[in-house]
């Protein structure tokens, strides 16, 4: 079982996958950052001063002052701001995901394109067996 194991997480499909999912992960990190500590910051500004992070609804009684006041508090909330945050997370990467596939197929077209479109070889027997139908044609 352990051999099987081994063959199976050692096939290449495996590895890349693996690769793909820790850089997936590390992309996702960065891209994560450019939301909440570059993009959102300006365009809260631009919004008044809104700081997405503290866009929540209480359930129930009470205020507080920011949402770590009330999560600290026990307070059940409804975190949309943060929803907004990742809402735009996504898109990111998406868009980001989008661009990387486009060029992965623009190049592999490039490649089918460099292929000279002739027919394969036939092998010689047949090309002999056609030239023999021939000459029995011509008679």
């Amino acid at each position: 079982m352990f051999n099987e194991f081994k063959k199976f997480a050692m096939r290449g499909n495996v590895v890349d996958l693996a690769v793909g999912f820790i850089l997936g992960g590390a992309f996702s990190t960065i891209v994560k950052s450019l939301v909440d500590d570059i993009l959102m910051p300006p365009l809260g500004l631009v919004l008044g001063g809104v700081d997405f992070t503290n866009l929540y609804i209480v359930l129930g009684e009470g205020q507080y002052e920011s949402l770590a006041a009330a999560q600290e508090a026990g307070a059940a909330t409804i975190n949309y701001g943060l929803f907004i945050n990742n809402v735009i997370a996504f898109l990111i990467l998406a868009f980001a995901l989008f661009l990387i596939i486009k060029g992965m197929n623009r190049m592999q077209e490039k490649k089918a394109d460099d292929v000279p479109d002739q027919p394969p070889a036939k092998p010689r027997n047949e090309e002999l067996l056609e030239e023999i139908r021939d000459l029995l044609k011509k008679g």
